[in-house]
């Protein structure tokens, strides 16, 4: 959309103090074919989008018993569970190094993926989610999804303080795990999460609000994102067999795959191959591209279909 000035008419130009308190009217007018990103538009609604991510934070707790403590649990019986049937039942312990628990490779795959998991189911359901918004006011449609995700950055946040906790204790059991300097490098695989979570949220969202039977597919993509992410399953279990390592560039395609990885490297000192982040990031930004584009495309239906 391209929003133009017109001057008020009916005015007297005879009185200067009403031309100086004159206020110009805003005409929005729709465009045809694929439209770019209005980056000036949106620096200047900055502050909605802020308020967006508060409102998502404070709606998704609010009346709740446990409060912000449900961004802990989620993640953490996850890992619970996991350590019992993959760690203990299924054995994948031993593909481990001896000093990392089975539940600090759980949690630590857990966190990133229940980051990105926000990004494609809510942020993929945003529009959906907040039809009275589409109808009623304008601003940039692009905060919607935005927002989501930077809600659940908030989430992911909390959550990996609880994992430092456990690192602790985990020091002064028979594992005496170590954090090393590689955790200062924790930040910066913050910019390729984010960068996939946005990416998902922005081609999902747009489908689904034009497609409102692709909403059922979304729980069933997640489940199947997970294991092709290798969250509970090590990276190790495919090494060991040199007739499948040599695919694995395969499931690097996977971003999610690389980032795992790469966090568990970082945080357990873990095997990991750095192009597969770097081919990861190349394909989640290729995607978050093409979903903003596509989402600015789609986005002049948006009021009529909502």
């Amino acid at each position: 959309m391209t929003v133009a000035e017109a001057p008020i008419s009916g005015v007297a130009s005879s009185f200067p103090e009403v031309d100086a308190l004159r206020i110009p009217d805003l005409i929005i007018q729709p465009k045809r074919g694929w439209i770019a990103i209005d980056w000036a538009e949106m620096a200047r609604y900055r502050e909605l989008l802020y308020f967006l991510v508060w409102r998502d934070v404070k709606v998704r707790y609010k009346q709740t018993v446990l409060g912000f403590a449900w961004a802990v649990l989620q993640p953490l019986l996850n890992a619970l569970v996991a350590a019992f049937i993959f760690g203990t039942a299924a054995g994948f312990q031993r593909f481990l190094p001896k000093d990392v628990p089975y539940l600090l490779f759980s949690f630590a795959g857990q966190l990133p993926w229940q980051f990105f998991a926000a990004g494609l189911t809510a942020g993929g359901m945003s529009l959906v989610n907040q039809q009275h918004l589409l109808t009623k006011i304008y601003f940039p449609r692009l905060f919607l999804p935005t927002a989501t995700v930077g809600g659940a950055m908030v989430d992911f946040m909390i959550s990996f303080s609880v994992l430092g906790v456990f690192m602790f204790i985990f020091h002064f059991t028979h594992y005496h795990f170590t954090p090393g300097w590689s955790m200062l490098f924790l930040p910066l695989l913050l910019i390729p999460s984010f960068i996939t979570a946005l990416a998902v949220a922005y081609l999902l969202s747009a489908i689904t609000v034009t497609y409102r039977d692709f909403r059922f597919l979304v729980p069933f993509m997640s489940q199947l994102w997970m294991q092709l992410s290798f969250v509970m399953i090590p990276r190790e279990l495919i090494l060991q067999s040199a007739k499948y390592s040599r695919f694995e560039w395969v499931l690097a395609l996977n971003p999610m795959y690389g980032i795992i990885q790469a966090y568990r490297h970082v945080v357990l000192h873990m095997s990991w191959n750095a192009w597969h982040l770097v081919l990861g990031t190349c394909v989640s930004s290729c995607m978050c591209v093409l979903g903003m584009f596509y989402f600015r495309k789609t986005e002049r239906r948006f009021a009529d279909i909502a």
